[in-house]
């Protein structure tokens, strides 16, 4: 069974008295342990979609299940309640905590999630040792490089062990070496923890992890 499955999404928004179509159908799956990738060029309709498949925008109409579930849009306030549970993310900008440590980033998330103490450290410092951060638990985002930042990023969304990772230009901001180290780590992440991995990118090296590549414009989405 998909842990995900999206069917014929649409999105639209209303600028003045003109209807702006964003998604037209959006159809796709994603099993545990699958990469996929999401590619085209901006103003496609990449981020409406991701933002929908991960419980932050409500669709027009269509419909969601995530771990076989249906997920009903139409009732806002449950949504936070499925991404603290089933979705991580990973984010083009890193968005940590500039005054918080690595291993506070990662904990924080976890206290969003109900989970606290020692198990909430316990928690963050496994899943940066995971990323390869055993060595920059208690280092502040400034003191980090943008490639360890990014690894920050990965471990607070692998924090609460959440089967479904969606990933918006995680490499953008990274030079070609660091970017395929982190996506290597992406992979065996995802691979090694039965994962569905969703990333959205610009980079075609991104597509030397995935097992499938999906391509949107102008809303439209195409295997």
């Amino acid at each position: 069974m998909p842990v995900l499955e999206a069917e014929t999404l649409t999105k639209t928004f209303q600028e003045g008295h003109e209807t702006v179509i964003v998604l037209r159908g959006a159809s796709l799956s994603l099993e545990r342990g699958e990469i996929v990738t999401l590619e085209g060029p901006s103003g496609s309709g990449k981020t409406t979609l991701l933002s929908i498949l991960g419980c932050i925008l409500t669709p027009t109409s269509g419909s969601l299940k995530i771990e076989g579930k249906q997920v009903d849009m139409h009732r806002p306030r449950q949504l936070p309640e499925v991404r603290k549970r089933s979705v991580g993310f990973v984010f083009q900008q890193y968005n940590l905590f500039p005054a918080l440590t690595a291993v506070e980033n990662v904990e924080f998330a976890l206290n969003i999630k109900g989970v606290r103490g020692s198990d909430a450290r316990k928690e963050a410092e496994r899943v940066l040792c995971a990323v390869g951060l055993e060595s920059r638990l208690n280092f502040l985002p400034r003191d980090m490089s943008g490639g360890q930042k990014q690894r920050v990023a990965l471990a607070r969304a692998l924090a609460g062990e959440p089967p479904i990772l969606l990933a918006d230009e995680p490499t953008a901001n990274l030079d070609s070496e660091v970017g395929g180290q982190v996506l290597h780590i992406f992979h065996d992440l995802a691979k090694r923890e039965n994962r569905a991995l969703l990333i959205v990118t610009h980079d075609p090296k991104v597509r030397t992890v995935a097992d499938r590549v999906l391509k949107i414009s102008d809303g439209h989405l195409a295997s």
